[in-house]
């Protein structure tokens, strides 16, 4: 795909890997019977992308899940996961939004993964996160700076 100036649009994953991984099973082995109630759980998602050199950036998916049941923690998965991404013949005004929805959106799969196993290899059934919509997902942060921007937050 070409941009407007007729240069050659690309973005490639030049790498992935874990910065972080921390798994909490706190009430071991008391946690790993079965039970009688569902188990909530908790999600959050942040990410963050910044420049490391001419075409090469880093994008962050940073993804904290907690399970609890009866008041009391579960499990707690804590991964921040990265990826290097070499990108090419993308405008200014359209640069965020490749670096926080379409990067993550390619990490995400591999991330989910290793919850998945993680969650399993500490004794639990393997957690499947839903998948996250980082467009959806990057439009209500907008949201949320402009309205603390407009009361002076």
């Amino acid at each position: 795909m070409e941009n407007e100036s007729g240069g050659k649009r690309e973005i490639r994953v030049s790498a992935q890997y874990i910065k972080d991984l921390s798994f909490e099973n706190p009430r071991a082995p008391g946690s790993l019977g079965p039970t009688k109630a569902a188990p909530e759980t908790a999600v959050t998602v942040d990410i963050n992308a910044g420049k490391l050199g001419d075409d090469l950036y880093e994008v962050e998916l940073k993804i904290s899940t907690r399970v609890i049941l009866e008041a009391a923690t579960l499990f707690l998965v804590e991964l921040n996961y990265a990826g290097l991404f070499t990108i090419t013949g993308i405008p200014e005004d359209e640069l965020e939004t490749v670096l926080v929805v379409y990067a993550p959106s390619l990490l995400f799969p591999f991330a989910r993964r290793i919850i998945a196993d993680t969650t399993r290899d500490g004794g639990f059934p393997p957690l499947m996160l839903d998948p996250v919509d980082f467009g959806k997902l990057y439009m209500e942060r907008r949201a949320e700076a402009v309205s603390k921007k407009a009361k002076g937050n």
